[in-house]
């Protein structure tokens, strides 16, 4: 897997903590680990779109965070669980892995970082 693929993912995963944070944070440390969580997130989003087609970045860096978001509040926070809704995750989440699987990931000679 290529490097900057894996930026994305991580960008995602601190994409769910500062989308949580957004509607959960109450103090000054959650407010911290919010900005800092949304720091990290678009850092690494950004890194990857340098060197990856940006459009396919964004819709997987979104589309996972929606995933994991959704689930982290049905899973930590008590929203409701509904048999339509992790459908349309799953559907969400077959749309990423194909936009993945037919990118282009190669990375041009010079720019392997």
């Amino acid at each position: 897997m290529n490097i900057n693929w894996i930026k994305v993912f991580i960008a995602a995963f601190f994409e769910v903590f500062w989308v949580i944070g957004l509607k959960h944070a109450d103090g000054f440390w959650t407010w911290t680990g919010t900005v800092i969580s949304i720091i990290i997130s678009f850092y690494l989003m950004i890194m990857a779109g340098r060197k990856l087609p940006v459009g396919t970045v964004y819709a997987v860096f979104v589309g996972m965070g929606t995933a994991g978001t959704v689930l982290s509040e049905i899973i930590f926070f008590g929203e409701s669980f509904r048999i339509s809704k992790t459908l349309l995750i799953v559907l969400l989440l077959l749309g990423v892995i194909g936009l993945k699987v037919v990118t282009d990931d190669t990375v041009a000679k010079g720019d392997e970082s």
